[in-house]
């Protein structure tokens, strides 16, 4: 079994154990044991797919600014939690891979294995929220084939992006690419960074 063989049943586990209730506030039970790359993947796609409502219901017209301002700051909270868990998949790749000998000629990929998880896991809840506007029994003929190519899309979306992920983890391996990993530095989120907050210390 490759890794995303793997971890796209548990993405679509988690889309799944959220719809039970479809509220945002519902608390996580995730079924994996902590510290393992399940119970990390788990984490991931639930932070994702709660985060997905939250910017539906921060883009409702009626919204009263109150509520939308406390929906910015919980949906900033999620992006730094979205970070923060990216980040321990890498160190399980990088703890997984830390004896392989590279090759003299191994090369760096563009992004690291778990920011390419990332957009498998959003993928996943594209894919699904597709599906829903193609099952719609209220929309028109035209909106379920506009929703029907776009999903087409996505799953080929899901299959090439999968495959370059597999590929890249077995590069990995075998020592042809290497990983090397920055950490996100997010001033913003820094008192000690964002002008906003330090000059009113």
């Amino acid at each position: 079994m490759t890794f995303t063989q793997q971890a796209m049943p548990i993405f679509d586990k988690v889309i799944q154990d959220y719809h039970l209730t479809d509220d945002v506030d519902q608390p996580i039970n995730n079924p994996y044991d902590a510290g393992t790359i399940e119970y990390y993947l788990y984490f991931k796609a639930w932070i994702d797919t709660v985060q997905w409502h939250l910017e539906d219901l921060i883009r409702d017209p009626q919204i009263d600014p109150a509520d939308a301002l406390q929906l910015k700051r919980r949906i900033d909270k999620s992006n730094q939690d979205r970070t923060d868990i990216v980040e321990m998949i890498d160190s399980y790749f990088l703890t997984t891979y830390r004896e392989v000998k590279q090759l003299t000629d191994a090369t760096i990929n563009t992004e690291s294995p778990a920011w390419a998880v990332d957009r498998l896991s959003i993928l996943a809840l594209k894919i699904y929220h597709m599906q829903e506007q193609v099952q719609r029994g209220d929309a028109t003929a035209e909106h379920i084939a506009t929703c029907q190519q776009k999903l087409n899309v996505l799953l080929e979306q899901q299959k090439d992006l999968s495959t370059a992920i597999d590929q890249l983890l077995a590069d990995i391996e075998a020592g042809r690419k290497y990983m090397k990993v920055y950490k996100q530095m997010k001033m913003y989120n820094d008192p000690s960074t964002n002008p906003v907050l330090y000059r009113k210390k």
